[in-house]
């Protein structure tokens, strides 16, 4: 047996169905007891005048003793001639499934027991569903107590029969169904001669069976930091290697700050020093450049970093007393990071006991199912709702998950996250929700197609400098009589971008000004001619204006921009980009019903006809702006009141003032 070759499999199922017992007989069958342990246990029954209960091997607190309950999860290590094992006995309890969540996250493989006499319980059902959820595909079901029933084949069949169904309705398979029974010892180290009609394996033959996963050395490195140390002038970053490898002298990207350092020496206290560190050790790095890095930032290869977003779909087991809301916000705990996050859409409720689309009240008192709307994929997957006339004109989305249901949903963070996805890397694709006080629900992040870094932009090649020339922004701002700037429009389709972009480009000429607009349509002929509409082709569509827009004011230019920039985000990425304090962000606020009455291009007719897909307001969100410059109602003003706002906004940040004084103090170009 290799030391190294260790496995992690909870041990789940309804309360009083014999996990702990389970767990006694596998500790005591594999003597992995200390010597005498079991005898001294069976005195102390005795001597209480109980029965010897195999549970007491596990029971670890006393209060379980009393209650006759789990209540929490206990870990016990013992070995098989093939490998080392480490068992999660999860509480199976209602009150304590928060427990159960938190056990199964940290196993690869799962043993669920139903007990033959009481047959399969809705936290059968339950715990199966959470089993999907955390993406644990490896499950022998266990089916405890057949000396209840006489050791009926037929009652293993019904059971097996109709559990096996409730899988394969969640994409599961049983490895194996095995009947036992743990007080006994039947069919778990030995074969029962009780039940002669079982010729398969033993719950032990089928750990053994169990396949451990790729190593998490050899997957991309994640060192969340969990805090930070001055000893000795040194600062210490402290954490535990979740994932990969690191050693001194890797050049490590700290998400989300993506700030960059080199290590410069790996520290282990009470161990001898040793160049590098992998997965599942507790250390601390120092650093050859200092940089502000603070608890929460995830440490990786720049090569292969996580994604780094403020909005992200989930799937989220609700075990908080109060109802999961929309637009609710909650603390969100992930790895080492906390965040406030907001309920931006739920797509979907499921009963996690009966896999039914959880059943609302609509508004006249009638019961509504709510139908589930497809994931929009992307980084900024926020579904709306379908078209009014489509059927969620009948059934309404959903604004609520209530306990022990598990939502489909999406959620916004006030800052970005660093995250991956759940099947990638657990332990950074797994979070909770807390509300309030109390960790009310255990979720997991699902795949999209979310936008990854692939390098720092703000460290480029050492070798790519900036060219300033030998005509200065000031000298162009004078020639031209007016400096640059950045003028970007962002609204629905069809709210009037383009429209007041062209007047305004207009009204600026005319006053002897060097104005351009950058319209969306125009740009998408040649420079964005091979990106598409999704969140990620969006972003980079945004991306590369901001850039052109920055080089316009640069050279003098106002720059207007008429894009539809769903998504706050990019428009904040743009900002960044522009020359600082010359960006003017102007929405154009008109409703959704205005936008498409107008429809000038008749999009929104076929959107609603479903030929186009991805189409922002009705089956792709639009973020309203937080804190524009300008606001405009283009419904209730002209175009030509319009434009006389952003001239007034122009003036008001003194745009046309820095023209006066250039006017007065002109420094002209220079000669070579």
């Amino acid at each position: 047996m290799n030391s190294s070759d260790q496995l992690r499999i909870v041990i789940v199922g309804h309360v009083d169905h014999g996990k702990s017992t389970l767990v006694g007989r596998l500790f005591a069958d594999t003597g992995s007891l200390p010597e005498g342990r079991l005898e001294q246990l069976q005195a102390s029954a005795r001597r209480r005048g109980m029965p010897f209960e195999w549970a007491s091997l596990t029971d670890a607190l006393q209060s379980e003793r009393d209650q006759n309950v789990t209540i929490d999860t206990t870990q016990i290590w013992f070995a098989t001639r093939k490998r080392r094992y480490v068992i999660i006995d999860a509480p199976g309890h209602e009150e304590f499934i928060k427990n159960m969540v938190t056990g199964a996250a940290q196993a690869e493989a799962a043993l669920l027991l139903i007990d033959a006499h009481e047959g399969i319980q809705e936290n059968s059902r339950r715990h199966g569903y959470l089993l999907h959820l955390l993406g644990i595909r490896q499950l022998v079901v266990v089916v405890n107590k057949m000396d209840l029933e006489g050791h009926a084949q037929a009652r293993f069949d019904q059971i097996q029969t109709e559990y096996q169904r409730f899988l394969q309705s969640l994409g599961l398979q049983a490895q194996r169904f095995i009947p036992i029974s743990a007080r006994e010892g039947d069919n778990i180290a030995r074969r029962s001669s009780a039940m002669p009609w079982y010729g398969g394996p033993t719950v032990l033959d089928c750990l053994d069976q169990f396949q451990a996963g790729a190593p998490l050395v050899d997957k991309p490195l994640r060192f969340p930091i969990q805090d930070v140390y001055r000893f000795d002038k040194r600062r210490i970053l402290a954490g535990r290697i979740e994932s990969g490898t690191l050693k001194v002298g890797d050049k490590l990207l700290f998400t989300p700050s993506n700030k960059v350092s080199t290590v410069k020496s790996i520290e282990r206290w009470n161990a001898p020093a040793r160049p590098d560190a992998t997965a599942g050790e507790s250390i601390g790095i120092t650093l050859d450049r200092q940089i502000f890095v603070e608890r929460g930032q995830i440490a990786s290869l720049e090569p292969s970093p996580p994604y780094e977003l403020t909005r992200f779909n989930a799937r989220v087991f609700w075990m908080g007393r109060q109802p999961l809301r929309l637009g609710a916000q909650y603390k969100l705990k992930l790895a080492t990071q906390e965040l406030d996050c907001e309920v931006e859409h739920i797509q979907r409720v499921i009963d996690a006991s009966t896999l039914e689309e959880a059943s609302r009240t609509g508004a006249g008192g009638e019961s509504v199912t709510v139908s589930a709307s497809e994931p929009t994929p992307g980084s900024s997957p926020t579904p709306h709702p379908k078209s009014h006339s489509q059927s969620d004109a009948a059934s309404p989305p959903a604004s609520l998950v209530r306990r022990h249901e598990v939502g489909e949903l999406t959620l916004r963070t006030k800052t970005p996250l660093a995250f991956d996805v759940a099947e990638d890397l657990p332990a950074t694709g797994r979070f909770v929700l807390v509300d309030g006080y109390d960790v009310a629900g255990g979720g997991v992040v699902i795949a999209d197609s979310y936008p990854r870094r692939t390098s720092d932009p703000a460290h480029k090649s050492a070798n790519i400098f900036w060219n300033e020339g030998k005509v200065t922004s000031a000298q162009r701002e004078a020639r031209n009589g007016h400096p640059g700037c950045v003028v970007w429009l962002t609204g629905l389709s069809g709210s009037g971008k383009s429209t007041i972009a062209a007047e305004l480009e207009r009204a600026l000429f005319n006053r002897g000004q060097h104005a351009y607009v950058l319209d969306g349509d125009n740009v998408r002929h040649g420079l964005c001619s091979d990106l598409g509409f999704s969140p990620k082709d969006r972003k980079e569509n945004i991306r590369r204006l901001g850039e052109v827009a920055r080089l316009f004011a640069d050279a003098g230019t106002i720059s207007i921009t008429a894009f539809i920039s769903p998504y706050r985000s990019d428009r904040d990425l743009a900002r960044s980009i522009a020359p600082e304090g010359r960006f003017v962000e102007v929405y154009l606020n008109a409703p959704l019903e205005v936008c498409e009455q107008r429809d000038p291009k008749g999009l929104y007719a076929k959107a609603r006809a479903g030929e186009i897909k991805e189409f922002t307001g009705i089956s792709a969100p639009y973020e309203a702006p937080l804190r524009p410059e300008l606001v405009l109602h283009t419904h209730q003003f002209t175009v030509e009141e319009c434009v006389a706002q952003i001239l007034e906004k122009l003036r008001e940040m003194h745009v046309e003032r820095e023209l006066a004084r250039l006017a007065e103090h002109p420094s002209g170009p220079t000669t070579p």
